[in-house]
């Protein structure tokens, strides 16, 4: 079972978050779970998180956000959509939710929202998951590619299996077949007059991104105090000696990576994904809030 709540974000913004709501496995009536949110990246949306979502709620309160400009949350027009509006309205979800003290599970642009939470709000953070995310600068050249990138898309699509072909096989960045990824992109299109198209504005999501590829984020990563899971698909786009040193540079860090898997980890490889990250959650599944100092590392 899933039920939509609304969130509003900094400066009045409605933003969609999703519950998934099943009993927790082992515990009384009136137990309280321990709190889940799960942060999608740049052109994701919650609806992305179901599979991993649905296993998670088997023992903790699972919930996905649709961020600002993207999913069934607000799009506004002049944004803003800059860092620390994105970090507001996390913290804004959490305590509105009551998810406190609460473990974020972020893919690429959500994991990076979730380790800045960490250090400005360490009392909310119990734990976090950062997916496929680099903590160094990406720079001017990589946001030219992505405008480039975006001006291939052939939209309007005609149907969804031509988005589904598009992104799974056509894509120039596609370099072999990925069905996965067809499905991905389908998931955040919606029939229009025209056609399908995206459910955000790319010109949105090339504004959302500049604010953090110009920018190194270690120095914020070696402020995350809470125990940490990074987390790499082998074919991602984050190298296995940069997710290593972030783990070094945590003071808590933790390792993980998934076979097979590309960029779109939870969604490409959910058995593998469920694999590396479930036990790093069990360490704190009958955590209380008082015994947050007693996690191992």
């Amino acid at each position: 079972m899933v039920r939509r709540i609304d969130v509003t974000g900094t400066g009045g913004v409605r933003l969609a978050a999703w519950e998934f709501a099943e009993p927790p496995k082992g515990r009384a009536e009136g137990d309280r779970a321990p709190g889940v949110l799960l942060l999608h990246g740049l052109m994701g949306r919650a609806a992305h998180w179901a599979p991993t979502a649905r296993w998670l709620a088997e023992r903790h309160r699972a919930v996905a956000l649709d961020q600002r400009g993207h999913g069934r949350s607000d799009k506004p027009a002049d944004g803003p959509y800059t860092r620390d509006v994105y970090v507001a309205d996390a913290e804004a979800a959490i305590e509105q939710l009551d998810l406190a003290p609460v473990t974020l599970v972020g893919h690429a642009m959500g994991a990076l929202t979730a380790w800045q939470l960490a250090v400005k709000r360490p009392d909310l953070v119990r734990a976090l998951v950062v997916s496929d995310m680099r903590a160094s600068a990406l720079g001017a050249a990589s946001q030219r590619e992505w405008d480039d990138w975006f001006r291939t898309w052939p939209v309007p699509f005609a149907t969804l299996s031509d988005v589904r072909k598009w992104f799974g096989e056509d894509d120039p960045w596609v370099e072999r077949p990925n069905p996965a990824r067809g499905e991905y992109f389908a998931e955040v299109m919606a029939e229009r007059a025209d056609g399908w198209r995206p459910v955000f504005s790319r010109r949105q999501m090339l504004q959302s991104r500049a604010t953090w590829v110009f920018d190194a984020h270690w120095e914020e990563l070696a402020q995350v105090d809470c125990p940490t899971l990074v987390l790499r698909g082998l074919d991602g786009e984050l190298g296995r000696a940069e997710a290593q040193e972030m783990v070094r540079v945590l003071p808590r860090g933790q390792y993980a990576e998934v076979a097979d898997a590309g960029h779109l980890v939870h969604y490409d490889q959910p058995e593998g994904w469920r694999a590396a990250v479930e036990p790093f959650l069990e360490q704190f599944a009958e955590e209380t809030p008082g015994d947050r100092e007693a996690v191992p590392t």
